[in-house]
């Protein structure tokens, strides 16, 4: 049953088959959405943003999912290498495709741009210096721009996740690990890992035009770790 309707809907889902992605790709399609779905990183080629826009052509809905296994790196240890690699992957893409994509959403007065971003931007983490700073700039960016954009038709919005079940961070050897079992009834309140289909289905609904009101937010997903 669809919760969402995104029929007729085009969407660009990057780095597809990383972390969040074969979960967003499943959702998105299953609520009808035409999905292009691209599984490179962007941190090479700085062109390769706008060939992906351009390749695509029409795009209703932009899925800002750029992802990398954050390093655990003390604060004095972390050297520029570490810096500018973690900003290259999640930070110097974003505003390469949105720049990419806005001349055809602000033309149509319409379009909308989800970033899967990070609670680690919300809440400290020790040993995540770098990974923390690159999720917090890119939220950072989405409340700037997203309130730039709200009055020319185009949403733009964030989920910063954590506790969402993914083979990334949390994989079966973990998750059978009692001491993360434990982690997980002292930190979250939820008690229990996110479904990565539940955290995919809020993006769908964020998506769709049942949520026209949210623009320039960012919403936490981390079963109550992050508020």
């Amino acid at each position: 049953m669809k919760i969402n309707q995104l029929d007729g809907k085009r969407v660009l889902l990057t780095q597809a088959t990383d972390f969040m992605g074969p979960a967003l790709l499943r959702m998105f399609q299953n609520q009808g959405a035409e999905v292009i779905a691209d599984d490179r990183p962007l941190n090479q080629d700085p062109s390769l943003p706008q060939q992906l826009v351009q390749s695509a052509g029409h795009i209703d809905i932009l899925l800002l999912h750029l992802a990398l296994p954050a390093p655990s790196t003390p604060a004095v240890d972390i050297q520029d290498d570490e810096w500018r690699n973690v900003f290259a992957h999640l930070v110097d893409p974003m505003p390469r495709l949105v720049s990419a994509v806005l001349p055809q959403m602000l033309e149509r007065r319409e379009g909308c741009i989800l970033l899967m971003g990070s609670a680690a931007a919300l809440r400290g983490q020790k040993r995540t210096g770098s990974y923390s700073a690159a999720r917090g700039a890119q939220l950072a960016y989405v409340k700037s721009v997203g309130l730039e954009l709200a009055s020319q038709g185009i949403r733009f919005n964030a989920i910063a996740q954590n506790f969402v079940d993914n083979p990334t961070y949390y994989g079966a050897e973990i998750q059978a690990n009692p001491k993360f079992q434990d982690r997980l009834k002292r930190e979250v309140p939820l008690g229990r890992l996110v479904s990565a289909e539940e955290d995919a289905a809020f993006a769908a609904y964020l998506c769709s035009d049942q949520a026209a009101c949210f623009v320039g937010q960012v919403f936490p997903v981390s079963g109550g770790w992050a508020t």
